[in-house]
């Protein structure tokens, strides 16, 4: 008697079909859960996706780093608030040491308050344990708020995730180092101009009084140079500003454009 095997083909068809649908139903359902595409669904789509990854998360870093410069200007800034402030009083008490009427006792108690003024002015920006610093820079020794006075240096913020995408903050040293060596000009009595170190406002053997020849000049001259610093820093904080706000753009369009390339 001869045996026959016949192949069940309606039955493989309708198994094929199942496979195929259930295999596309886990790769539908792994993408719905995880949101994103896999290596095997778009692999140069991963590659272009992956090297925006990398932009955005340093970009998003960026931001954190002008954050950082944007607070310590502020910082900076609070504080030159704090010797204009000071030196305007300063310079109050040198008008009122003009005027005649006073006795010496009367001299030596406004002189006491002109001298503690400058003490402080010089508390806040000297030496090693200036009061103004910034996550333990010194905002006032000039350089890098590290080293004293080194204009090479400079405090420098990287501020995009490529290579050589940084800004250097001018810190300005107003401390009565040696090493300080801006000129300011102020007006004399007699109608001329002289010139002095900015130090020599604030340094305790400068012999600078009340009663100092041409004080009010010199007083004056210190006014402009702690305005005019505070322009500068200004300026900076505006630019890091519109820095700011470039890198959130720039990082929010990438994130969309990343998001077209992998995204379910």
């Amino acid at each position: 008697m001869a045996l026959a095997v016949n192949n069940n083909t309606s039955a493989f068809n309708v198994f094929s079909n199942y496979s195929n649908n259930i295999g596309k139903m886990r790769t539908s359902m792994s993408r719905l859960s995880s949101g994103v595409k896999s290596v095997t669904d778009d692999p140069s789509g991963l590659g272009i996706s992956e090297r925006m990854r990398s932009q955005i998360r340093s970009t998003g870093m960026s931001r954190q780093n002008v954050e950082n410069g944007l607070s310590m200007l502020q910082t900076a800034d609070s504080w030159m608030q704090k010797m204009n402030d000071m030196l305007g009083r300063m310079h109050e008490l040198g008008v009122e040491a003009g005027d005649g009427t006073k006795t010496d006792s009367d001299l030596n108690n406004i002189q006491s308050e002109f001298k503690e003024l400058q003490s402080e002015i010089k508390r806040v920006t000297d030496g090693s344990t200036a009061a103004a610093k910034y996550n333990g820079l010194y905002l006032f020794r000039g350089g890098d708020g590290r080293t004293v006075n080194d204009a090479t240096k400079g405090l420098s913020i990287q501020i995009g995730a490529d290579v050589g995408q940084k800004i250097k903050i001018d810190l300005k040293q107003l401390d009565s180092n040696t090493t300080n060596t801006e000129t300011l000009t102020y007006d004399k009595a007699d109608g001329s101009t002289g010139t002095m170190k900015w130090g020599s406002v604030i340094s305790s053997d400068s012999h600078l009084s009340v009663r100092s020849t041409d004080s009010l000049g010199k007083i004056s001259a210190a006014i402009d140079h702690i305005s005019d610093s505070r322009a500068t820093l200004g300026a900076q904080q505006n630019r890091l500003k519109e820095t700011q706000s470039g890198l959130l753009s720039y990082e929010d369009n990438l994130r969309a454009a990343e998001s077209k390339v992998r995204d379910v």
